[in-house]
């Protein structure tokens, strides 16, 4: 049988698990480490490249080689479905919106989602936002889905138009873009758990609801989501934010005590680290290419 490609995987991940939590991967090791944990889908946050890999804000700076970058490290190693922030679509034109699929396809990305933010964007959960028409964002869904050399590759249109237009506003936007091609819609910053449903009864497609902390929608558990139609729940930067507590952490107790030793409990062990990594099968195989050339 043909193995099933990345975006069919994701897809089928989604109805096989209502909602499908998708766990947000900052880099290869994360992306590992959520696949070890039970999930069965992973993210990449553009926010997450930005601060992860750049150290910049969430305000359109990353570009498309930014994000491949990344991509190309979490899909060599594991093999989950990744869906992948794509921000306004990483360029001004329909031609760009189509190089990001193409780029994004053939660097192992299952799904992306594109945004109707302008290009100058912002964090999703900040004031001052802008969007664009809902006819430019039903033209960015149409090249996108033009675009795509895997039919199963899937494409998700964000909408940032609650905090702007209003509920109303924002369910039209969504339906415009499924009648556009849109194979999922990722209504954002929703703040209440009715809203969820309005959009799944709308729209007829997997809504996904973006759980991320400290922002304005509410933590609702997936019990809360399914009972609202939530078909995926998104998790962009939980380990990124408790990892980088973490290292806060270290720094502040290594340069204040001069040691380590007070924060040894809160690291992972080097024992768990070559496990995820799977370090010893790597020398296991130098050790047999030893054994080889001395035999020689």
């Amino acid at each position: 049988m043909t193995p099933l490609t990345a975006g069919q995987r994701f897809r089928e991940a989604q109805r096989q698990e209502r909602p499908l939590q998708v766990a947000g991967a900052i880099n290869a090791q994360h992306a590992l480490l959520a696949k070890r944990a039970g999930f069965r889908a992973i993210y990449l946050s553009g926010g997450g490249v930005a601060a992860g890999s750049l150290g910049m804000p969430d305000l359109g700076i990353n570009t498309l080689d930014d994000v491949l970058t990344d991509v190309r490290r979490i899909t060599d190693v594991c093999d989950l479905p990744l869906l992948v922030d794509a921000d306004t679509g990483l360029g001004p034109s329909a031609f760009n919106i189509a190089r990001t699929v193409k780029s994004l396809i053939k660097f192992g990305a299952a799904a992306m989602h594109i945004e109707d933010q302008v290009g100058a964007k912002r964090c999703g959960h900040r004031p001052g936002k802008e969007i664009v028409s809902t006819a430019e964002m039903v033209d960015r869904i149409k090249a996108a889905v033009d675009a795509r050399t895997d039919a199963g590759f899937v494409v998700m249109a964000r909408t940032d138009a609650l905090a702007v237009e209003g509920l109303e506003a924002a369910i039209e936007r969504a339906v415009a873009c499924v009648e556009a091609g849109a194979d999922m819609i990722f209504p954002e910053a929703m703040t209440e758990l009715t809203m969820y449903r309005r959009f799944a009864d709308a729209v007829k497609v997997p809504v996904l609801a973006n759980i991320t902390e400290f922002g304005a929608t509410p933590l609702f558990t997936t019990h809360e989501l399914q009972s609202a139609g939530v078909g995926l729940a998104l998790y962009p930067l939980s380990a990124f934010r408790a990892m980088n507590k973490a290292a806060e952490t270290v720094y502040g107790a290594i340069r204040k005590e001069g040691t380590q030793k007070g924060v040894i409990d809160i690291m992972q062990t080097r024992a768990e680290l070559y496990d995820v990594i799977g370090y010893h099968d790597y020398e296991r195989r130098l050790d047999a290419l030893f054994a080889q050339e001395r035999a020689k």
